[in-house]
């Protein structure tokens, strides 16, 4: 018999560690290659690893609740062969030495954290984040005011520049934070305290802790609300002819294909053909700086069964077929329900779709994830008078009507690019050409 090690896969670009929620499998266990053996999550999604070889569970090495590193084994497996450390199957996952400048870039602070021996924080920071605080001068206030977006809530290299590029524009204010305000350089600075009101918890109150999804969404629309100062739109839509063509083709599309035809491929092909008249709406900010995206990937917000969000990314959405939307949207949305996204697959969205019409709801205002610029949310299709204009006047009649509620960072887009945006989308949709081939 041989030992075979289980390493940690790969989990997409900027993933280098996760942690163990739970093992499926128990020390003795036999499994079949393929089999999912541990439950393991990122800051970017949860999902299962799979055993690439069949065996009999010898050791965990890495137990509920532990961290490991990408590469790193966190199982011993006994399969069939020679006895030896290792199977010849055994899948080593380097990681590319970084180049020379590269590394002196990332040494040289490295040393300077290194250097100081105590730093006045109680939160967990990597040594290349506590060297650029050291650099830029953060105090521990500040500090506290920062919504790390890494695993267990930590602080990134990128919460932390972000942060100082947002100080050099103009200091934030929070709960934690007392902004010092020079009145003059020989008087002393003056601190407005900001008082926080404390909650009372009375008899028969039940404290439910937050789990650790519900955390990075808390976390993540905070951070979005100091960022980017949000404004939402809203339209009423016509949506008869999409509700009769869906009707008409739901059940052929679903014969020949084994998919169900739902609004969202429609919904998200209207989004893509309104980014490509406006661009613009396709960014993210950089500082002063504004990156155009080329390529549309349209996130998809989902609600998953335990009551948490999570946003899988349709890539290349402009280059999908209105039959290529509808495989990709539901397998997104079946594998989001059932843990079975990669991290790859919640990345790169420059765009983002929110239904909340799947709730009932009428309109929302949808929060932006960062760094996008804008979010739209779709309301419930509702039968309702409408006033129709004809060749021999107007007349009311009961139609598919649908509100759409769009929200943009005010920073870089502005009520006309915005309202003009949201107007798009809603002629694409209203529309609708019943002719249209899936």
């Amino acid at each position: 018999m041989a030992e075979y090690k289980l390493l940690l896969p790969a989990m997409g670009e900027g993933v280098m560690e996760a942690t163990i929620i739970n093992w499926i499998v128990n020390e003795g266990d036999a499994v079949k290659e393929d089999d999912s053996v541990v439950e393991i999550a990122t800051d970017k999604v949860d999902s299962d690893v799979p055993t690439p070889v069949s065996g009999k569970i010898v050791k965990i090495l890495k137990q509920k609740n532990e961290v490991a590193k990408i590469g790193e084994a966190i199982a011993v497996l006994e399969i069939e062969g020679e006895e030896t450390s290792h199977s010849e199957k055994e899948e080593k996952q380097e990681i590319p030495e970084p180049e020379p400048e590269v590394l002196k870039t990332i040494e040289e602070p490295l040393k300077i954290a290194a250097s100081q021996a105590n730093f006045d924080t109680d939160l967990y920071l990597s040594p290349l984040v506590k060297s650029i605080v050291r650099q830029e001068n953060i105090s521990d206030a500040e500090l506290k005011t920062i919504v790390g977006t890494g695993l267990e809530g930590r602080i990134t290299k990128e919460n932390i520049l972000a942060f100082v590029k947002n100080r050099e524009q103009s200091p934030p204010i929070s709960a934690q934070l007392k902004e010092e305000i020079p009145v003059s350089s020989t008087q002393p600075k003056e601190e407005i305290p900001i008082s926080v009101s404390a909650i009372s918890v009375s008899d028969g109150d039940e404290i439910i802790p937050m789990d650790r999804v519900r955390k990075i969404i808390a976390d993540a629309m905070v951070n979005s609300k100091r960022i980017s100062p949000h404004v939402t739109s809203f339209i009423e839509s016509d949506v008869t002819n999409i509700v009769k063509w869906r009707n008409k083709h739901k059940h052929i599309f679903e014969h020949r294909e084994g998919e169900k035809l739902t609004f969202m491929p429609i919904f998200v092909k209207a989004v893509v053909k309104a980014i490509q008249d406006f661009p613009m709406i396709n960014i993210s900010v950089n500082g002063d700086k504004i990156i155009k995206k080329k390529n549309i990937n349209i996130g998809m917000a989902t609600a998953l069964p335990d009551g948490n969000l999570i946003v899988p990314v349709i890539k290349n959405a402009d280059q999908l077929s209105l039959s290529g939307l509808a495989k990709t949207i539901n397998d997104l949305a079946f594998r989001a329900r059932n843990k079975k996204l990669k991290p790859e697959d919640t990345q790169g969205a420059t765009y983002t779709i929110s239904n909340v019409g799947s709730f009932g709801n009428l309109m929302g205002t949808p929060i932006i994830p960062q760094p996008q610029v804008a979010i739209l949310a779709i309301g419930a299709i509702v039968k309702k008078p409408a006033v129709l204009e004809t060749k021999d006047g107007d007349v009311i009649a009961v139609r598919n009507m649908m509100f759409l509620s769009h929200s943009y960072d005010h920073r870089v887009v502005d009520g006309s690019l915005g309202g003009l945006f949201l107007k798009h989308v809603h002629d694409y949709l209203q529309n609708w050409d019943l002719d249209t081939e899936i």
